[in-house]
């Protein structure tokens, strides 16, 4: 190895007294001194700007809706719910995903609205209108999201993503305005608001950045006034939701009977004492519904009480798991964020599914092109009986299918619907002489069960599980040379600089407790600037108490080796090299990042190579 190379030593060596790094002449790397972190002044005397109101906008994948509260009476929160249109039956606090454009691409119309209108259409003159819905997941499964980014149309043509949720946003922002502004007798201004968008927090920083991005674009804040708009996590939101219940607002799920469509004469208790004495007699392993109520659970919970919030949502599933804080009553995160796209959505891709198999992948494909807002009025019927599901259900759920569906498919396949439904092999689907799709109580369910059974195995391992460290792991570094703590066969000097070699230091220990993805970060510099290459060697042992690389039962076990040439000659001496290592799944993976030039390099650890 030459001079120009960094890092702890190539060789594993088993005496005490014998080190690798001094031995190669390795000048290795050095843990950072904290005193080189830069500390950002200005944002303590930063002076938070007072706002009138907040208002938060729950940007969902299938609904959205807003609620308000002035700054003055936080605790009385105003839920808006006069959204024009709606469905028969249905709650109307939120209004559909749904964005329709002109033939021009400008907004029309956002919610009810934009459905009704676009279901008024005449088919001639629906396919030149731009219809979205469920736009949101696009920012959860682009794996490459950028600016310029596009977003599909019911009627296939394509329009930037970032235009499309500027649209949404700017429509809460006025009708929220318009609101308060009815309240207040003059018009409110958006300097007196500050703005909350709820987000999935299993979503990347790309896609968070992105809403903030659109909603400068909407004029809700601006970049030099970033802090007038909060990005919240919805799993956060729901769990300081849950602190305002009161235990007789919940259903234990735990004591009911084994049922899938839950008995509802078995009850948690007929009172507030004794869903009191309830908890007190068994503090774990309790699982509550969350009626939509407000009460006060405070008085009930304890220094230390953990809770799993899910939030199960359209799009997508979060998982997050807390634990109470006393006297202040803040939430520690024990777990990151953790879920996927398992959201109703899956429920109505089966559908889709089930519709190709019954129709064929050609028909349907090209329905939805040629008559696009037929398809809409189709998934319409199909969100109102999905509803209607449920896993004691005795009876079948009928959905009505478009008459252009029903011509459609005529001409295009040369027979009727009725004929391809016999000629399937899917029997629990029938046609009604009435002109509808007569599903079978199995036939529903088994449209959840993928989605279902998501949710039910993301749970089990990867949220409750606490997996604990088998093995101690850490890398090879050198610290400045201390008289009398330091072994001085350890002593290495170079260019007048006295070194202790071959220290190790930890990055966790054995038998501690990790969260699945949990990452331990420390910063390092080269112990010669000059260094034009950074080997970073992890090594384990499972002994807790490790001091040196050098000890009995240290293995080596991994290298991460940063090559800096090339490099641009104004990098600061005292360059800082991050060093990540990520804990609690079954495989163990390390990155180092050389912060001056975003260089990174990442490695898996390896016990059978070295």
């Amino acid at each position: 190895m030459s001079e120009s190379e960094g890092g702890a030593a190539d060789a594993v060596s088993t005496s005490a007294y014998s080190s690798p790094a001094k031995s190669l002449g390795d000048p290795g790397i050095t843990p950072l001194s904290p005193s080189h972190i830069v500390k950002d002044s200005d944002a303590e005397d930063a002076v938070e700007q007072l706002f009138l109101v907040v208002v938060a906008i729950d940007f969902g994948t299938t609904s959205s809706g807003y609620a308000y509260s002035f700054t003055k009476e936080p605790e009385c929160i105003h839920v808006m719910r006069r959204w024009e249109g709606g469905d028969p039956g249905v709650s109307n606090q939120k209004t559909p995903t749904t964005i329709l454009l002109t033939p021009e691409r400008k907004f029309h119309s956002f919610g009810y609205a934009a459905r009704d209108f676009y279901h008024d259409l005449d088919p001639s003159e629906s396919k030149h209108w731009l219809y979205f819905e469920k736009f949101k997941m696009k920012l959860h499964t682009t794996s490459n999201l950028t600016m310029e980014t596009d977003l599909t149309a019911a009627n296939g043509k394509k329009v930037k993503a970032l235009e499309i949720f500027a649209y949404a946003l700017q429509f809460f922002k006025e009708q929220a305005l318009k609101e308060l502004s009815d309240q207040a007798g003059s018009d409110f201004e958006n300097t007196e608001v500050r703005w909350v968008i709820t987000v999935p927090a299993i979503w990347k920083q790309p896609a968070k950045q992105f809403m903030r991005q659109a909603a400068y674009k909407a004029g809700m804040a601006t970049p030099e006034n970033p802090e007038q708009l909060i990005i919240a996590l919805e799993p956060e939101a729901a769990s300081i939701y849950c602190r305002k219940l009161r235990l007789h607002q919940m259903i234990e799920l735990s004591s009911r009977a084994p049922v899938n469509g839950y008995s509802p004469s078995d009850t948690v208790g007929t009172g507030f004492t004794q869903a009191k004495e309830h908890v007190r007699r068994n503090r774990q392993s309790r699982t509550f519904l969350v009626e939509n109520v407000i009460g006060e659970i405070w008085s009930e919970l304890e220094e230390g009480d953990r809770y799993i919030v899910v939030d199960s949502g359209g799009g997508t599933v979060d998982m997050t798991v807390h634990q109470i804080r006393l006297p202040e009553g803040h939430l520690k995160e024990l777990y990151k964020a953790t879920g996927g796209p398992y959201g109703s959505l899956g429920v109505d891709y089966e559908f889709e599914k089930l519709l190709c198999k019954i129709f064929g992948e050609d028909f349907i494909e090209q329905f939805k092109i040629k008559r696009p807002a037929a398809w809409v009025d189709l998934m319409i019927a199909f969100e109102s009986r999905k509803r209607a599901a449920a896993p004691d259900r005795t009876n079948p759920l009928n959905i009505t299918l478009p008459f252009s569906f029903i011509d459609y498919y005529k001409k295009f396949r040369g027979h009727s619907v009725e004929h391809a439904l016999r000629k399937s092999n899917v029997d629990f689907v029938k046609w009604s002489s009435q002109g509808m799709l007569r599903m079978s109580p199995d036939a529903m369910n088994a449209l959840f069960k993928p989605t279902i059974d998501q949710i039910i195995q993301h749970l089990n391992p990867a949220v409750i599980k606490v997996r604990r460290s088998p093995l101690t792991y850490g890398v090879g570094v050198l610290n400045r040379f201390v008289e009398g703590k330091h072994p001085p066969e350890k002593l290495l000097i170079k260019d007048g600089t006295r070194w202790c070699t071959d220290v190790f230091d930890k990055f966790i220990s054995a038998d501690q407790s990790v969260a699945l993805g949990e990452t331990v970060t420390r910063s390092y510099t080269p112990a010669k600037p000059s260094q034009l290459v950074i080997v970073i060697n992890i090594y384990s042992s499972e002994q807790d108490n490790v001091s040196f690389i050098t000890e009995s039962g240290v293995k080596k076990c991994g290298t991460l080796r940063l090559d800096l040439t090339g490099t641009d000659a104004s990098v600061p001496n005292r360059r800082e090299i991050k060093t990540l290592m990520q804990f609690g799944d079954t495989e163990i993976k390390a990155m180092a990042i050389d912060v001056a030039t975003s260089k990174s390099v990442k490695v898996g650890i390896d016990f059978l190579n070295y």
